[in-house]
């Protein structure tokens, strides 16, 4: 498996929820969890950017990655999250609807995700995982934010 985005084996993987849908992120790419906080909106923000929020001085662009998948507006409640993941040269708050696990990589674990004949599909999925509970998407972060958005700094 050639590609770069995929991590290797020994690698963790931290599992979200959001909608009914499980995904994972590299937790190399996570700096922190932090409980849900309404965002302070932006004008003319795309609709997948709830705002922006204050993390110790830095201000980060929220993003509701459902939304940005293509799964609808969150509704977030008590148990949503914010984590905080380094994307590039950039920190940016991922709104999800839980933190569900720590995963493992192992040999053989991932594997390509399905072609579906959508380009957008295979930007956001990295490869697709099976576990006790389902199918779970590795998502490649490196496409959540447009190549033309500039990083907000304090």
């Amino acid at each position: 498996m050639g590609d770069s985005r995929i991590p290797s084996p020994g690698a963790e993987l931290i599992s979200v929820r959001i909608a009914d849908q499980a995904y994972a992120i590299d937790i190399m790419a996570v700096r922190e969890i932090r409980g849900w906080t309404a965002a302070t909106p932006l004008p003319h923000a795309p609709p997948h950017v709830l705002g922006m929020m204050n993390l110790r001085g830095a201000i980060l662009p929220v993003i509701d990655l459902g939304a940005r998948l293509g799964l609808g507006p969150a509704t977030p409640g008590p148990s949503s999250v914010v984590v905080v993941a380094q994307i590039g040269d950039a920190q940016v708050g991922l709104v999800v609807d839980a933190v569900s696990d720590i995963l493992q990589v192992t040999e053989g674990l991932i594997q390509a995700a399905p072609d579906v004949g959508s380009a957008d599909s295979n930007a956001f999925v990295a490869g697709v995982m099976t576990i006790d509970t389902g199918i779970v998407s590795l998502l490649a972060l490196d496409n959540v934010l447009p190549a033309n958005m500039p990083a907000m700094a304090a």
